[in-house]
C-alpha cells in the first residue's frame, strides 16, 4: 500500500521561508492538538506555533506524497515535527508532535 504521508523530496529551507512569508493566515486544524498532553498544550499553543514557523529555522523540511510539508525543528532540547497544508496563502497546521532522534527521516 502506498503511504501518502512519506516524504517524497527534501524542500529547500529558504524556499520554504519564502512560502511561509507569502502566507497571510495560520491556523490549526482540530486534529493538531490531539497528540499532546495537557501540559504540552499549555506550552505549544497557536501563538507559539506561529512564532516557531515565522522565526525558527527548521533543520529539515520535506514535501510528502500528499503534498503536505513535514517540517522538523529543534525545540527546547526536543525534536518537533509539524505537518502543514498550505493552500492559497493559508497555512493549516495539520498536526505536530515530538519525535525521537531515530524517527528523523533519511531523505
Amino acid at each position: 500500500m502506498f503511504d501518502s504521508t512519506k516524504i517524497k523530496k527534501r524542500a529547500d529551507i529558504e524556499e520554504f521561508f519564502r512560502l511561509i512569508r507569502a502566507c497571510s493566515e495560520i491556523e490549526c486544524t482540530p486534529h493538531a492538538f490531539f497528540r499532546l498532553s495537557k501540559k504540552q498544550r499549555g506550552i505549544l499553543d497557536l501563538e507559539e506555533l506561529e512564532r516557531i514557523l515565522q522565526k525558527e529555522v527548521p533543520f529539515l523540511a520535506g514535501i510528502q506524497y500528499n503534498n503536505n510539508y513535514a517540517i522538523f525543528y529543534r525545540y527546547k532540547n526536543k525534536i518537533l515535527k509539524m505537518i502543514l497544508k498550505i493552500i492559497d496563502r493559508k497555512i493549516n497546521i495539520v498536526t505536530f508532535y515530538f519525535i525521537q532522534e531515530w524517527q528523523i527521516p533519511k531523505i
